[in-house]
Parts: structure tokens; C-alpha cells; sequence
């Protein structure tokens, strides 16, 4: 029996994006390591300095609007309001 809780679920993916805040002028590279209509969860060097609230910019060109939705060991899971 799973213990997965997610309301949608998520591929297994690995693309690169950026993690945006500050209007723009600040940003942190990630990876998106998967990823669902409501969420992902990333990857990223350093959780130091990012915003509970960012933009996540794909290279694919799409952003979405995220939240922390929980942080352990460089991988963050968001949520997309």
C-alpha cells in the first residue's frame, strides 16, 4: 500500500531550471527532478536564501508560481498556487 498523499501524480523527469525571486534579479539553477500538474520536487546546491514563495522558470520556457511545500538535504518539494 502506497503512503504517497499527492493529489496528482508525478514523472520522473530530469530538466534543468531556475529557482526566480526578487523581481527577477535573483535566481538559483535546479534540477527538476519530477514533476506533476500541482508540484515537482527539485534539486538544488544550497537551500541558504531561498524564498518560502519564487517562481520556478523551466528551460523549456513555462514558470510557474511555487511554495515550499518541504526541504531535506538539497531537494525541495513545491507546490504550484
Amino acid at each position: 500500500m502506497s503512503e504517497d498523499h499527492r493529489s496528482a501524480q508525478r514523472h520522473r523527469t530530469l530538466k534543468g531550471g531556475k529557482i526566480v525571486f526578487n523581481d527577477g534579479f535573483s535566481t538559483f539553477d535546479c534540477t527538476i527532478r519530477n514533476l506533476s500538474a500541482t508540484g515537482a520536487k527539485l534539486s538544488i546546491a544550497s537551500l541558504i536564501g531561498i524564498p518560502r514563495q519564487f517562481v520556478l522558470a523551466l528551460d523549456d520556457g513555462r514558470r510557474f508560481d511555487c511554495e515550499i511545500a518541504w526541504q531535506r538535504d538539497g531537494e525541495i518539494g513545491i507546490k504550484f498556487l
